[in-house]
């Protein structure tokens, strides 16, 4: 679905798709773009923040996020660090992150837990 709607990376942004309680996609998908190449922990608590208060307005269960980036399939350090810290985050603000993927030069891919806790 996201190699649909998403497809290969053109510039630099990170995407969010809702999910509904059966884990259906909502009609919405919302790019964010200017965020620093390293996150903190201020930033990402605004971006959770936000995507916390719109998901009580449109009723979404869970996100999955798309890290869009011109680049190799693999996960660079700012890569793996924006998804810990997104993750983390996440957690603790009780918001289920369903997935989250890539979308680079040649496709989109799976980033799971291993590729950004050990990067």
């Amino acid at each position: 679905r996201v190699a649909e709607l998403i497809g290969r990376a053109n510039v630099r942004q990170l995407w969010l798709l809702f999910l509904d309680s059966e884990n259906v996609q909502l009609p919405l998908l919302i790019p964010i773009d200017g965020l620093p190449a390293e996150p903190t922990e201020e930033q990402t608590a605004r971006v959770v923040t936000n995507i916390a208060e719109l998901m009580g307005d449109i009723e979404a269960s869970s996100i999955v996020t798309v890290w869009e980036r011109y680049g190799a399939p693999k996960l660079t350090a700012q890569d793996a660090a924006w998804a810990r810290s997104l993750h983390q985050t996440c957690r603790a603000q009780g918001i289920t992150l369903r997935a989250m993927l890539l979308s680079h030069r040649t496709g989109v891919s799976w980033i799971g837990a291993d590729d950004f806790e050990l990067a």
